[in-house]
């Protein structure tokens, strides 16, 4: 029997965020690049990758429902990607410390008879960091695969001082709205026993969390 539907990510981080809310699905990595691009904002360029990996999916299973996702980050409406190596990353890591930037990511929902596509946008403020902080964070962290060089779940309270707006959404995927319209498309969570979402940065973290617009995101 075939999963309720079709995660087209590499990323583990969205593959946890699903798992961990109680979702069944099955993963296929889409074989589409990212696209870049001058004349679309930080909402249409997530949401334009996101369409191309959820239809590139869709394409070869056109009656299955598919969720993909793209997550960009952006310091003062520049966009910032993943780093080409670690020299590369601690660059990144010095631009944003002590500032605070945007996280983007654009989530598309396909079926054989309609899509639906958002963006969310959360706001990320880094303490000041220096070199020993970054480097500290680079021996708990491999920030190759990550946008922006860092991830929120992992030693995040160690480079971030706050977060405004969804905390999953930084991670990878905005679970919040996510779960809401995978409700539209019949899709609830199948293992409720033990769900474990991480719908906020975690209270004992000095961060403060700003939820905003729903009913249970931010």
């Amino acid at each position: 029997m075939a999963s309720p539907f079709i995660l087209a990510s590499n990323s583990p981080r969205r593959r946890a965020l699903l798992a961990d809310a109680g979702y069944e699905f099955e993963v296929i990595v889409p074989a589409v690049s990212e696209t870049a691009s001058a004349h679309l904002s930080l909402r249409e360029l997530t949401i334009a990758n996101a369409t191309r990996k959820g239809s590139a999916v869709s394409h070869l299973h056109p009656r299955r429902i598919v969720l993909a996702a793209d997550t960009l980050v952006a310091l003062e409406g520049e966009v910032i990607g993943k780093p080409r190596d670690l020299t590369h990353a601690r660059v990144i890591l010095r631009r944003l410390s002590g500032r605070t930037h945007d996280v983007c990511t654009g989530v598309c929902i396909v079926d054989p008879q309609r899509k639906i596509s958002f963006a969310e946008i959360s706001q990320v403020r880094f303490h000041k960091l220096n070199d020993s902080d970054i480097a500290n964070y680079f021996r708990a962290v491999n920030p190759i695969d990550k946008a922006g060089a860092y991830a929120a779940q992992a030693a995040g309270r160690s480079i971030i001082a706050s977060i405004e707006g969804s905390f999953t959404n930084v991670i990878g995927l905005p679970m919040e709205r996510t779960t809401e319209f995978l409700a539209q498309f019949g899709l609830r969570p199948v293992n409720v026993s033990q769900p474990r979402l991480p719908a906020s940065w975690p209270a004992r973290a000095p961060a403060r969390v700003s939820i905003r617009g729903t009913k249970t995101k931010r």
